[in-house]
């Protein structure tokens, strides 16, 4: 009788460590659901459309989102960014191209993401020339059913009287390699992009925002490269615009520092997430 307990009491606790080794090892290799350029993160139940984040001209996507991208991940998403429309591959700097050909890369890369995440959509964040790309690819490249949210922070949507749009590189401290790109390769990109240019042309021409997609644009009143600032905004049903200091009156946040000010991350948050969309405390964003 006592061998057998103790046969017994042996097979439970085996049991027992095995249990726990399996569930150890279960846990240790669940996905995240959360993070930032993590392609095995899967978005939960309660964010479950992961973000694609979407640089501005003369920059890259690690570096312009080198802020937001963190703490979108910390909000509790999985969130994706590329370098798109390089004119050289071993240079840094992306957004240079046409914008049809930088077009076609992000929406490759949207459909990368929803691949490797098995999401339906995707929601869009991005910045400048991005935010402009987050509007233009879902209506011209007709993506939209695969868009949840669009959250464009100062797009060029109507062109802007400013030619250039290359200080997101000079940001970075990208700039030498800007300069370079620009005077072997020129800038599609920018002649698309300024009043009457073509893209400007392709996007305006009807209806902008998409049915099925919600759309929010973010502008500041003291950005000095995207003007006049009331370009940015699309006055159609199903878009929320609006300025950062209609909350923040004080911030001077310009064009840049948009993807580096902790004001503009929390209105962000806020739109890609409006049912839980939190108080907004006011910061002050980089005035470039």
């Amino acid at each position: 009788m006592r061998n057998r307990f103790r046969r017994t009491a042996a097979g439970l606790f085996a049991a027992a460590l095995l249990a726990a080794s399996v569930t150890s090892a279960t846990t240790a290799s669940a996905a995240p659901s959360s993070g930032f350029d993590n392609w095995s993160c899967k978005p939960s139940a309660a964010h479950p459309d992961p973000l694609v984040l979407l640089h501005g001209l003369g920059g890259n996507g690690p570096g312009n989102y080198s802020y937001l991208g963190p703490f979108l991940a910390a909000k509790g998403y999985c969130a994706f960014t590329l370098t798109y429309g390089q004119a050289d591959p071993s240079i840094p700097v992306g957004g240079t191209v046409s914008i049809a050909r930088s077009s076609a890369e992000i929406e490759a890369f949207v459909q990368r993401v929803r691949t490797a995440t098995g999401a339906a959509k995707v929601d869009l964040v991005g910045h400048s020339e991005g935010a402009f790309q987050s509007i233009y690819g879902p209506k011209v490249r007709g993506y939209a059913g695969q868009v949840g949210k669009v959250v464009a922070l100062a797009p060029p949507t109507h062109g802007t009287t400013f030619g250039g749009l290359v200080s997101v590189g000079d940001y970075l401290g990208l700039g030498p390699l800007v300069d370079q790109v620009l005077q072997r390769f020129g800038c599609a990109a920018c002649v698309e992009l300024i009043v009457g240019g073509s893209a400007v042309q392709t996007l305006t021409a009807g209806p902008i925002a998409q049915p099925g997609t919600k759309y929010t644009v973010i502008a500041s009143r003291f950005d000095a490269l995207v003007t006049p600032h009331e370009t940015s905004f699309i006055r159609e049903p199903g878009v929320t615009n609006e300025y950062v200091q209609d909350t923040c009156p004080l911030d001077p946040v310009g064009h840049v520092g948009l993807a580096f000010d902790p004001t503009v991350a929390q209105l962000v948050a806020n739109a890609l997430d409006p049912a839980h969309a939190s108080r907004v405390v006011c910061a002050f964003g980089p005035p470039l």
